[in-house]
């Protein structure tokens, strides 16, 4: 960015088609910079009140449907749709609304931009039922894309800070590589799962499982 503005105030300072170029880039970089500013600082606060656990109740089958309609224009413009299937009963957890809603921003907004290209993205939020591996009933949201998939040897990486599997893809996507850590150190203040499952060719699904009252 320092570059190209010292460029602006000397050689391209006559140069309209020059300065254009200049400034779309530069705007487009502050905006990537702000992005992860704010990224960094979400994960900040999540780690510092990752031993504090929430109480509140939320309703995660609203939430889904307020995250799918800010979702909407972002589905358009990738020609892709959100489909949800939710309890008409809703599907009550104690915890942090804003944290909650992140982790959905983040989970279907990736669905959308890295798998919505191959076909319909799809939420579901199950009932409470019995999870053994919590030992507890437990609530389970999952989103599920048909895109390329994700190799194998990616999947344990995926949610440490500025892991990318495609780095251009993400780039072009306006990604900070954080969006997945965030999402790890949320569920596991919510003391939920995180289950990650992809197949080359085949799309991905991402669970989340947390436990109710």
């Amino acid at each position: 960015m320092l570059g190209f503005v010292e460029t602006l105030q000397g050689p391209a300072r006559e140069d309209p088609k020059a300065r254009e170029r200049f400034l779309k880039i530069i705007a487009a970089e502050a905006s990537r910079m702000a992005r992860l500013v704010d990224d960094l600082l979400n994960l900040s606060r999540v780690e510092a009140e990752e031993r504090q656990r929430p109480v509140a109740r939320v309703d995660i089958a609203d939430l889904a449907r307020s995250v799918a309609a800010t979702l909407e224009p972002l589905a358009a413009k990738w020609t892709t749709a959100i489909h949800l299937e939710v309890p008409e009963l809703g599907a009550i957890v104690p915890g942090d609304v804003g944290q909650l809603r992140q982790v959905l921003l983040n989970l279907m907004e990736n669905a959308v931009k890295y798998g919505g290209s191959g076909g319909p993205v799809t939420v579901r939020v199950m009932p409470p039922q019995d999870e053994p591996s919590l030992r507890r009933r437990c609530v389970r949201i999952v989103v599920e894309d048909r895109g390329p998939g994700i190799a194998a040897h990616h999947i344990p990486r995926l949610t440490e800070r500025f892991y990318r599997v495609d780095t251009h893809r993400s780039r072009e996507v306006g990604g900070t590589g954080l969006g997945l850590a965030i999402v790890k150190h949320v569920i596991n203040r919510h003391r939920g799962r995180l289950r990650i499952e992809s197949e080359p060719g085949k799309g991905s699904r991402f669970s989340v499982i947390l436990p109710v009252e």
